[in-house]
């Protein structure tokens, strides 16, 4: 079955002089704004002639014209009987409402920025709000809201999946990135938005080199060996024959401090922790409360582990191998920008839970020293909302050495003979 014939009016529309006025109206039309006229021109004689035919005029239009859309209607249903957009939908194609294909264009890039400001890995690192600002600026991944979550999606996931596990770069991202052992190589979209993420984190700028970037890999437990990753631990007395419990038990009984690798760590055998009463584990930042600690109770030290600033894979591994064994886990670091995004790390990383970290906290031990050093860039406390802006209206660091003396007192509340081996 054949279309029928065009009409004599229908061919009138389709004079070839007439198409840039259908060219006009339509894309007009497709604005999804409202129209009321169009402008047309340059326009040659030949068209000028065209379209004082179409609209019944006396004379010829300026070859910079204005056109009525109310008067063109009359024009066209007179001829064919159709509507405007009847007929230019037929002389050129489709209409489109671009008002409303950008409102929803918009609604998805803003439904993209607000789903990573609010994702949980940012949540609980608010360091991390600065990447996502950043991420804002730069804009979608070739305008697509959907590339760009994707692309969000994967560097979300290789943030939560660090530290590594003392990986070579590639095996990490076959691990975590699909399969994909090419998918951080340098310079792909990919890696650049993680190391991005990662100096966001570390307070450092982005990386410019090959070394650069090897650093902040390393940072992360990326192409650590699994021997030169260490943590320190005290006062670990846990159960079992493995060579962790072993190691631990012999350096507690000394009042020593352990030093397993991440090796000891990753493999430790039969490990277990006394359940009747729960295990408490306390985590410091430096190690020179860990010293404190080890000087004033000796073989009775309380269980403690330190991070030793940022901690590493050995670091993060172990206080997960306590908690998995049924140990509680408390954390107290610097009152300063990077000790705040420390503790954050450490409490997304693993269950522990803020110990003397408050905003309370950080207002009494300032009031004891009060000639702090400025604390540096400071983000939100996730624990504490009022933590940042105490610190930052006050401007003075406490580093942890100067509240060593309570941090001591609570672990000898927890130690049967602590009081009385206190001085």
């Amino acid at each position: 079955m054949t279309d029928p014939a065009p009409t004599p009016g229908e061919r009138a529309l389709r004079r070839p002089e007439l198409r840039p006025l259908w060219q006009t109206v339509h894309d007009r039309l497709s604005s999804g704004r409202p129209v009321t006229r169009v402008s047309l021109g340059p326009l040659d004689d030949p068209q000028r002639e065209a379209l004082a035919d179409l609209l019944g005029l006396d004379r010829l239009p300026d070859a910079r014209t204005t056109v009525a859309l109310a008067r063109l209607e009359e024009a066209v249903t007179e001829l064919c009987g159709r509507t405007v957009r009847e007929a230019v939908t037929d002389l050129v194609g489709p209409l489109h409402d671009r008002a409303t294909e950008r409102r929803h264009r918009d609604g998805r890039r803003a439904a993209v920025w607000a789903w990573l400001d609010g994702h949980a890995t940012v949540r609980a690192q608010p360091a991390l709000a600065d990447w996502a600002a950043s991420c804002r600026t730069t804009g979608l991944v070739g305008g697509s809201p959907e590339r760009t979550r994707a692309l969000l999606t994967d560097a979300l996931t290789v943030l939560a999946a660090l530290p590594a596990h003392a990986e070579p770069l590639p095996v990490f991202a076959a691990r975590v990135v699909r399969g994909d052992s090419h998918a951080l190589d340098d310079p792909t979209r990919l890696s650049s938005l993680v190391l991005r993420a990662l100096a966001a984190l570390h307070d450092v700028d982005p990386p410019r080199s090959a070394g650069d970037r090897r650093a902040l890999w390393a940072r992360a437990g990326v192409a650590d060996d699994e021997l030169s990753a260490t943590v320190l631990a005290a006062g670990l007395r846990p159960l079992g024959g493995g060579p962790l419990a072993r190691v631990a038990r012999v350096c507690a009984e000394a009042g020593q401090a352990a030093s397993p690798t991440l090796a000891l760590v990753r493999a430790p055998g039969e490990f277990t922790l006394a359940t009747e009463p729960a295990t408490v584990v306390h985590i410091v930042e430096n190690p020179s409360v860990m010293a404190l600690a080890l000087r004033r109770f000796g073989p009775r030290c309380p269980p403690l582990v330190c991070t030793s600033g940022w901690p590493n894979s050995a670091a993060v591994h172990l206080l997960r191998l306590l908690a998995e064994r049924g140990a509680a886990l408390r954390y107290h670091g610097d009152f300063d920008g990077e000790g705040i995004r420390i503790a954050a790390y450490v409490l997304d990383k693993t269950t522990a839970r803020p110990w003397r970290m408050t905003a309370a906290d950080y207002r009494s031990a300032v009031a004891r020293t009060p000639y702090g050093l400025p604390p540096g860039r400071v983000t939100e406390a996730p624990w504490d909302p009022e933590l940042a802006t105490a610190l930052s209206g006050h401007g003075a660091a406490v580093v942890e050495e100067l509240v060593a003396d309570l941090l001591l007192a609570d672990l000898a509340a927890g130690d049967p003979d602590g009081a009385a081996r206190a001085h």
